[in-house]
């Protein structure tokens, strides 16, 4: 069995010795590499390229949310998780916004985190319940959008590759599993956002939480 290939980006010694160790106890995952800078956490990646980086947001250097763009263009394959104490819906949007395919406390690095990995390998954007409450929450007012609001349909095409643009692929990952240029994927995921009034990724994965299409993915 292939294993996952994680990479560990934070800068307390102690808890990426904590991580490595019990990532290394998975039968499916194994840390290729730690990191406890931003500097070398982009080096890493480039050199590395994981399945899955464990980022912290506050780093030595740039920090977290500035180099998550550098590392997802450096190395588009690798699923980026924040890993992080704040518990704070500003980041998270920031973080989904720069292409994070998800966002876990450090209080729960355990069997969340372990979850959270393979949720992402699945192509899946994983958030921590509690602040998933609070993304539906937020758009409760306007959640009529496609639904109530008389905006055009999707074509089953457009709702295909939004759904796997909020599952956080890129639109070359999508060109490849629908086997279309990725002009093509490009078109119809901009007629798809246009329709539905979605200006960016967060406000699109927000939307589909409230449809459901991240749960059954």
């Amino acid at each position: 069995m292939q294993k996952i290939r994680v990479m560990l980006a934070d800068d307390h010694a102690i808890l990426r010795t904590g991580l490595k160790l019990f990532i290394d106890s998975q039968p499916d995952m194994v840390c290729v590499g730690e990191a406890e800078d931003s500097e070398t956490t982009l080096q890493l990646a480039r050199k590395l390229h994981p399945d899955v980086l464990l980022l912290d947001l506050n780093m030595p250097g740039l920090g977290g949310l500035v180099v998550l763009p550098e590392i997802r263009r450096q190395s588009p394959q690798t699923r980026v998780l924040i890993l992080t104490m704040h518990a704070d819906h500003g980041y998270l949007r920031q973080a989904l916004s720069q292409g994070a395919a998800g966002y876990v406390l450090k209080k729960a690095a355990d069997q969340e985190l372990l979850s959270a990995i393979r949720a992402t390998m699945r192509g899946e954007v994983y958030i921590h319940p509690a602040m998933t409450s609070a993304l539906l929450d937020e758009m409760l007012p306007a959640s009529q959008t496609a639904k109530t609001t008389g905006q055009p349909a999707l074509s089953e095409r457009e709702e295909e590759v939004i759904r796997w643009v909020a599952r956080g692929y890129t639109n070359q990952e999508i060109a490849d599993q629908l086997v279309l240029s990725v002009k093509t994927i490009e078109t119809y995921r901009g007629r798809a956002m246009s329709k539905l009034g979605l200006t960016n990724r967060a406000a699109l994965v927000r939307f589909a939480l409230q449809q459901g299409w991240l749960e059954d993915a």
